[in-house]
């Protein structure tokens, strides 16, 4: 079985984190605890959906990203970024003008991800088509791959199996480059990522031994560097650097970029807790007869991902403006690259299920805690409040057959078992500062937290 992935593009600044239970609860596949007033995440469970990083009201998580001074590594830097990070900014910047000033930074290419999307509809409409196991589901969005794995490992086998975009645009822009007789080793490829989950896949690539992209950077910042230069880069034309691009790749990472390529027989949804109730309804066999479902992490998609510094409307309604200058997408016969040894190149191995979420290994061991969790919960009072340190009952329950907490972590429990003499209040207090820590309830009028949220 193939180990579950541990790497994950999002960490926790310790020293920043308060110890609330916003990231708690927003997390979309019960990923977070917290212990002694820090957040701790659980690495099997986490897919870099970064719905934590977006609720924090400490910015506590931040992303792992590589520098810019990698680029002196290599004698040809090449610079791949989605379409969203053009949509970003105010119309009143050309296209031309974000190009300069994105080469100003020391980059000798810029290419958007999307240039070759021709290859990815062929490739996707191929495997639609030859598919038995319907629907099947866009290997497009990192997170919800990993969610799939994770924690609906039965549908597995409907994910469609090839690479991610970025990969694509690194293959495009090495072929580009390798027909000017430059060689692999003088070129460093860096991804502009939208969000965490792309980055991870970058680092660590499911169905895939290593990923072609050399470097990863943050787009929220790569966009306040062009910010800051891009009134003073020069006017020139930037076309020649956007051949190929199509009117299907700038929106292909909107809701139905994908879908809108399968008629009435495709679904596409955005926004990962609506993604879930999705694939509970498919495991379920509750999903109509559809062809291709196409999920996206981020409400409006890559527009809503979570590194990127523009209004997620706005960036959606200037990419389909921008979107309308350019033609459709044509076949790959149009095109003068080594199409087929690239469309070879984006196919991806098997994505093995994870099983993160069974309670043990042995199948009779498992189905003795789930009947131990049915007990469990008959005690719990069932309000869901996250002051055990877990987001919910049902997580505490499973925690506590996992021999990972106890019954009088639930502050309502122990506040009956004082009653009852059961335990004492020196214990009662040790309780409340394993999960929240010492200190944590003296009065502080600057906490954040409440009416000072956001403060």
């Amino acid at each position: 079985m193939q180990t579950v992935e541990k790497y994950h593009a999002i960490k926790v600044d310790i020293d920043k984190c308060m110890g609330c239970t916003h990231c708690m609860k927003a997390c979309p596949t019960e990923a977070i605890r917290v212990a002694r007033g820090v957040a701790n995440i659980n690495a099997n469970r986490c897919v870099d959906c970064g719905n934590c990083l977006r609720v924090c009201p400490v910015d506590a998580f931040y992303v792992e990203e590589d520098s810019l001074e990698q680029l002196s590594k290599y004698k040809y830097k090449v610079l791949l970024f989605p379409a969203v990070f053009i949509g970003q900014f105010p119309e009143s910047y050309s296209e031309s003008s974000i190009y300069e000033a994105v080469l100003s930074l020391g980059f000798t290419h810029v290419l958007e991800v999307e240039q070759p999307i021709h290859l990815l509809i062929e490739i996707i409409k191929e495997q639609v088509l030859q598919a038995k196991n319907k629907p099947l589901i866009s290997s497009f969005c990192p997170a919800i791959v990993r969610l799939i794995q994770s924690k609906y490992p039965s549908l597995v086998d409907n994910i469609i199996r090839m690479k991610a975009p970025h990969d694509l645009g690194a293959y495009y822009a090495i072929d580009l480059l390798s027909k000017e007789g430059i060689g692999r080793e003088e070129i460093g490829i860096f991804y502009a990522s939208p969000c965490s989950a792309k980055m991870a896949a970058v680092e660590r690539p499911l169905g895939e031994e290593v990923s072609v992209v050399d470097g990863l950077i943050n787009m929220y910042e790569l966009y306040n560097k062009v910010r800051k230069v891009i009134k003073k880069a020069k006017k020139r034309d930037s076309v020649a650097l956007r051949k190929g691009l199509r009117r299907d790749g700038i929106v292909w990472s909107l809701p139905r970029g994908e879908a809108c390529h399968f008629k009435g027989r495709s679904m596409a949804v955005d926004g990962i807790h609506n993604v879930v109730k999705i694939l509970e309804r498919m495991e379920n066999n509750e999903v109509p007869e559809l062809d291709f479902l196409e999920l996206r992490s981020c409400d409006q998609g890559c527009a809503g991902g979570i590194l990127l510094t523009g209004n997620r409307f706005l960036t959606v309604e200037r990419l389909q403006k921008r979107s309308k200058r350019y033609l459709i997408a044509e076949s790959s016969d149009d095109h003068c690259f080594n199409c087929p040894a690239i469309k070879e190149k984006l196919k991806s191995g098997p994505i093995q299920p994870g099983y993160v979420y069974a309670l043990d290994t042995n199948r009779k061991l498992a189905l003795e805690k789930l009947q131990k969790v049915d007990r469990i919960l008959c005690q719990l009072p069932g309000i869901d409040c996250g002051a055990c340190g877990a987001p919910n009952c049902h997580a505490l329950a499973e925690d506590m057959v996992q021999g990972k907490a106890k019954i009088t972590d639930c502050v309502f429990l122990q506040n009956r078992y004082l009653n009852e003499e059961k335990i004492d209040l020196a214990k009662a207090t040790r309780n409340l500062e394993n999960t929240w820590g010492t200190n944590r309830f003296d009065a502080d009028c600057n906490r954040k937290g409440g009416r000072n949220e956001g403060f």
